[in-house]
């Protein structure tokens, strides 16, 4: 596993750093620079990121959910103080676990455990929605193409439906695919769907 903590004090990082040393097979890389943040992480690639931010002003916050949002990985960050703003704005940053004056060696590893399967589960849970919003979007290109055959044709529905299947089957492809290509024709036809 490799993990980047990122703070700019060395002795805070330090603290992070005693909580992970038994975790086996993992690497860590401390970064305490925020010049170049983003192409840092991305040149690290870690499977995890341990933000440690102490009482970051404003746009130290704003800067680092900038950097969240730019992965695509779990995030803890550990501030020394926080309000409901912040804790919302991380949320929205995509940070997986937001931790309010809770620094201490002993606590880092259930906070990566609990960091990595909120990320899991969050991810899980787009994943589906993308999954079902791409369902959706078939099926609403499959009864826009039914309406185009029904109208152009004069045929009813079944017929509709067994025109586009018959045609999926005949090319090899699915009949969603069959579905928007006579959409897009139609459209390029100039008709309205």
């Amino acid at each position: 596993m490799r993990i980047a903590i990122i703070d700019e004090s060395a002795s805070r990082a330090a603290v992070i750093q005693e909580g992970l040393v038994a975790i086996d097979d993992c690497e860590i890389f401390v970064v305490t620079d925020r010049r170049g943040l983003v192409a840092r992480i991305g040149e690290i690639a870690p499977d995890i990121v341990l933000m440690d931010l102490g009482n970051p002003s404003r746009d130290v916050l704003e800067e680092y959910f900038a950097v969240s949002r730019a992965l695509a990985r779990p995030i803890a960050m550990f501030v020394d103080e926080s309000d409901d703003e912040s804790i919302a704005a991380s949320i929205d940053a995509g940070v997986s676990a937001y931790v309010v004056d809770g620094l201490s060696a002993h606590r880092i590893r259930p906070l990566l455990d609990l960091a990595v399967r909120r990320f899991n589960a969050f991810a899980r849970l787009q994943s589906d929605l993308a999954e079902a919003k791409g369902k959706l979007a078939e099926r609403d290109a499959i009864d826009q193409a039914k309406r185009i055959l029904m109208d152009s044709r004069g045929m009813p529905e079944p017929a509709a439906y067994a025109e586009l299947r018959k045609a999926a089957m005949n090319q090899g492809r699915r009949i969603a695919e069959i579905a928007e290509a006579v959409v897009t024709a139609h459209q390029l036809l100039g008709g309205k769907v």
